[in-house]
């Protein structure tokens, strides 16, 4: 006796879990690392965590990103691009870079923001 799966049902389980994953895949940011690559790129001098200091917090620019898709490419562009920004006050900048080149490390940390 032959078992077959429908198809609908086979795309709807495999498009399920592809969404469980990449929703989880921010739960695996090394943390620890993240904050000392912020820190040493001088991020924490215009964000915080959870509070606007020159530029937006991370909790708010997480919440700003959520679940679109575009999420990951557009803070890898402000991170690595030097992008003018508007900060808190109104006044534009360019956004630093981030002291690193390896995209692993900026991706870590992209999680890390995102995860806030």
């Amino acid at each position: 006796m032959k078992f077959s799966i429908p198809f609908s049902v086979l795309s709807i389980a495999i498009i399920g879990s592809v969404v469980t994953f990449s929703g989880a895949s921010y739960a695996a940011v090394n943390a620890e690392a993240a904050s000392a690559l912020a820190k040493k790129s001088d991020c924490l001098k215009c964000h915080a965590i959870d509070k606007d200091k020159k530029a937006t917090s991370f909790k708010k620019i997480a919440e700003k990103w959520k679940g679109k898709p575009d999420a990951e490419v557009k803070l890898m562009d402000s991170l690595t691009k030097a992008p003018k920004v508007k900060l808190i006050d109104g006044t534009e900048e360019e956004h630093k870079v981030i002291a690193t080149k390896d995209a692993a490390e900026i991706k870590n940390v992209i999680g890390w923001i995102l995860s806030q």
